[in-house]
């Protein structure tokens, strides 16, 4: 079938991309999934395909996440977690995910017909992280992003791990270089931004994405979705599952946020200054 998915790598990076149902070069939107289900590309693109979108829509895969797990499960990743949940496992790989990022995109350019203007960007919660530092801290151009449950400060984040976390010099710096409040201009300006919030997602998630909506102003836009916690999916989550009730609500959001700003894509027009 045409628009049944198309799996590969590109530049070291697995992929599962959902092709547009028109032919010919179509824009390209990315997304990087959650660590919590769906917790690979191919069952964030089962949980959220957007597949009323005139675009490619290509999931990539988090590093030691999906065909890139260790011995084909997350013990590793939970050993990482277990050694130092910020050093060890959370920031290294929103930078991994970011940094291999350039070249991901150019190989996915070189291997689908997509075209070569702006990009959309997607991340759900770790992912989130990452979709937010492409914004923040490169030039890749963008006409719209969208986050979900996502990691906006990653203080919050590690508060919800075990314990009190004794930050040292190195760590405090390196979790403040993914707090995303204090950049929420530079975030409006780049792109304009939805924030998907599950009503039922962590107290701390909820209110940094509250926050995040009103610092960058009207450039972007708060989605609560009644009855989402911070989950996509069911676990395992590794493998592709029928779409929830709560993440169809937020795949018709997504839908309609990047659908109003594809137009302005395909016409040509600016979206964000540069």
């Amino acid at each position: 079938m045409r628009n049944s998915p198309i799996t590969g790598w590109a530049a070291g990076v697995p992929y599962t991309a959902l092709p547009p149902a028109t032919d010919g070069p179509a824009p390209l939107i990315v997304t990087w999934h959650m660590l919590d289900a769906p917790r690979s590309d191919a069952a964030f693109a089962a949980a959220l395909p957007m597949e009323e979108l005139p675009a490619w829509r290509v999931h990539l895969g988090m590093p030691m996440c999906g065909l890139r797990m260790v011995d084909g499960s997350m013990d590793a990743g939970l050993a990482l977690v277990q050694q130092d949940p910020l050093m060890s496992f959370l920031h290294p790989f929103v930078a991994q995910a970011t940094e291999e990022f350039p070249a991901a995109l150019a190989a996915l350019r070189e291997q689908l017909p997509v075209d070569d203007g702006p990009i959309g960007v997607l991340g759900g919660s770790l992912g989130g992280a990452v979709a937010l530092r492409v914004l923040a801290d490169t030039q890749t151009p963008v006409f719209a992003a969208a986050v979900v449950n996502a990691a906006i400060r990653m203080r919050s984040v590690v508060d919800l791990f075990p314990g009190d976390y004794p930050y040292d010099e190195q760590s405090a710096k390196a979790v403040d270089s993914l707090d995303f409040l204090p950049r929420a201009e530079v975030l409006a300006r780049r792109a304009p931004l939805l924030v998907v919030s599950g009503e039922l997602d962590h107290p701390a998630l909820r209110a940094d994405a509250l926050a995040l909506v009103e610092a960058a102003g009207d450039r972007a836009e708060l989605l609560s979705i009644p009855g989402l916690a911070h989950p996509l999916a069911e676990e395992p989550g590794i493998e592709p599952a029928p779409q929830s009730p709560t993440a169809r609500a937020v795949d018709l959001g997504l839908t309609r946020w990047f659908r109003r700003y594809l137009a302005a894509v395909s016409a040509g027009t600016s979206i964000a200054p540069r």
